[in-house]
């Protein structure tokens, strides 16, 4: 006979009347035993109420907003021996959580996301004299192409580098992640003293030297693009300045300030990267218009900036135009900010900028902008969209594209795709098999990271080495304040494939680390395959997750299970060994919290 069971909060600890800010089920859901109801948020942390039994929902006490404490009811669940028993895991499913294959999807090389074209006619040899010839060209020398140079010159390669830029490094050091995370130091020293002041340590507001602190920026740049260009030389690495074209399978053009110069090649690897999207409609000949890279001249600290896409790019430099004294607004086409990342990570992050920046409007887009002699006038559309406001600078941050059809790689013979990717292979190996292709330009996720590893394996097997780029996880950080980070299978991706998982989150309310710092709104999050116990995601908000995720990322590589985790010992007080104890709450070892025994 069927049996209605109320499912209450058990003992949270000193808590009461505390809010529920999501409700994590429906009613007609089929729940276990420990599965996560709602999650609830007081002023010291963040926590979910787990189903004391199993069964189907017939009735939910509880909606987003309403206050609980200790026996509260949130829901009422039918159960009986047919819904006790534990469902069987799909094949399908079992298989995408072993650890010994690709546990997700967005851990494997990802596919074009549209239909390749069909593969174009290749033109001819130019027939001219060569100005440089080698065994290996490579196209871009971002991470992906001056790391791609480096190991084939060390394998004994003739190599030789193309580059648009006036020094080594691509987008990334010279205007992308090296200088913003230049400037997001800058903004987190302000933040930190600001935070102080209530401490009983006032330094009163800053002075922002404008001049100083550009130069500090591109000083960075000098030190790290100087040592590249230092590191070719050692490895008789040759450069070549200009912006690269195919003429043929074997052959670029390079528009170079001394006119046009023509490679001929054994074998090339193209990096040719991405660049802003430039969304139409805005008047991007005013300077007050700005992509990412504008961003980071520091050509002034506007007094009103709007930020267009409430993406990781578009929140980091938002958070450095916030700490050097803009009024920042930030509207987001999708219902969240990062769309795509779990829910919870992106919280504890919006939460603490909503507090500080004008405004934040998700599923708002911007339906105008004119220059006008005093601001840019920018009109909204969407669910909540604002009055139409002057802004002192716009800031568009809605993605970057790839450049696969700015090389003329129709006259080597390779594909590219309507977006601009290039597909390549695990050996990273074209359409082409002596051309190959590396980095955002063969699809995303767009991270430097990634480009690195795909570079060495390209130039490996340029050398004839049996390489394959077979990486399990590629981890992605958001260096917002508080950062986000997360690595392999998300807990939306989870629930969306129906994988059999378990998932344990430390709060950061509970480490004196955190607490030390007076930084405890973070939280460690460990996603588990219930049935091999092995970590197979995982995701971190609070200060310095960027640092800590790569704990996550080596685990799910090396398959460990959470007692491998739980059983590492940690140095105390610490942010890594919150990665220790959410392993320790998965096993139920925790004694760091109190959690209701399980029976």
């Amino acid at each position: 006979m069927p049996t209605m069971i109320e499912l209450k909060v058990p003992d949270i600890g000193d808590f009461s009347g505390v809010p529920v800010i999501e409700v994590l089920v429906k009613i007609g859901d089929k729940v276990e035993k420990d599965q996560s109801l709602v999650t609830l948020e007081s002023a010291k942390a963040t926590m979910e109420v787990p189903a004391s039994a199993a069964g189907v929902v017939r009735e939910l006490r509880v909606k987003e907003g309403d206050n609980v404490s200790q026996g509260s009811v949130i829901a009422v669940v039918e159960t009986d021996a047919s819904v006790e028993a534990k469902p069987e895991t799909t094949q399908a499913a079992t298989k995408k959580t072993e650890p010994e294959k690709k546990p997700a999807a967005s851990a494997e090389k990802p596919a074009a996301p549209e239909q390749k074209k069909t593969a174009p006619s290749s033109a001819k040899d130019s027939g001219r004299k060569p100005d440089f010839e080698c065994q290996v060209c490579v196209l871009g020398s971002g991470p992906g192409g001056y790391t791609a140079a480096f190991r084939a010159a060390d394998l004994d390669l003739d190599t030789l580098l193309i580059e648009r830029y006036e020094r080594l490094g691509g987008v990334c050091l010279n205007v992308g992640c090296i200088p913003s995370k230049a400037l997001l130091h800058a903004a987190d020293l302000i933040n930190d003293a600001e935070l102080m002041a209530s401490h009983g340590i006032v330094f009163g507001k800053p002075k922002i030297e404008l001049d100083k602190l550009r130069a500090f920026k591109d000083g960075v740049v000098a030190k790290l693009t100087g040592g590249l260009a230092a590191m070719a030389k050692q490895r008789k690495v040759r450069g070549v300045r200009g912006v690269g074209t195919f003429v043929s399978p074997h052959e670029i053009e390079i528009e170079t300030s001394e006119g046009k110069k023509l490679v001929r090649f054994e074998k090339c690897i193209i990096a040719a990267g991405s660049q802003a999207v430039k969304l139409p409609g805005l008047p991007w000949g005013d300077p007050r218009v700005m992509d990412s890279t504008d961003a980071l001249m520091l050509g002034e600290i506007p007094k009103k900036l709007l930020v267009i896409g409430g993406g990781i790019i578009g929140l980091e430099m938002a958070c450095v135009y916030d700490a050097l004294g803009s009024e920042v607004t930030v509207v987001e086409l999708f219902d969240q900010l990062m769309p795509g990342t779990d829910p919870d990570l992106v919280r504890p992050l919006q939460q603490r900028i909503a507090k500080r920046y004008a405004g934040i409007y998700l599923k708002t887009k911007v339906a105008s902008a004119k220059a006008q002699k005093n601001g840019i006038e920018v009109t909204f559309e969407g669910e909540n969209a604002p009055k139409p406001q002057l802004f002192d600078r716009v800031l568009c941050a809605v993605g970057r594209t790839p450049n696969g059809n700015k090389i003329a790689a129709d006259k080597a013979g390779v594909t590219v795709t309507e977006r601009g990717f290039i597909p390549a292979d695990k050996q990273l190996r074209t359409n082409v098999p002596h051309l190959f292709a590396i980095g955002d330009i063969v699809g995303p996720p767009m991270l430097a990271h990634k480009a690195t590893h795909e570079a060495k394996v390209a130039a490996e097997v340029c050398a004839g080495h049996k390489s394959a780029f077979d990486a399990r996880v590629i981890p992605s950080v958001a260096y917002t304040d508080p950062e986000v980070a997360w690595v392999g299978v998300t807990e939306r991706e989870a629930k969306d494939k129906k994988l059999d998982v378990g998932v344990a989150k430390f709060p950061w309310a509970a480490s004196g680390r955190a607490l030390g710092m007076d930084r405890g709104e973070g939280f460690t999050k460990l996603i588990f395959d219930k049935q091999t116990q092995r970590v197979i995601g995982g995701g971190i908000v609070g200060v310095h997750a960027g640092d800590l995720i790569s704990e996550i990322a080596l685990a799910i590589e090396m398959g460990a299970e959470a007692a491998d985790i739980g059983l590492t010992i940690h140095p105390h007080p610490t942010l890594s060994e919150s990665i220790g104890m959410a392993a320790e709450i998965f096993e139920g070892t925790i004694t760091d919290l109190y959690l209701p025994r399980k029976t």
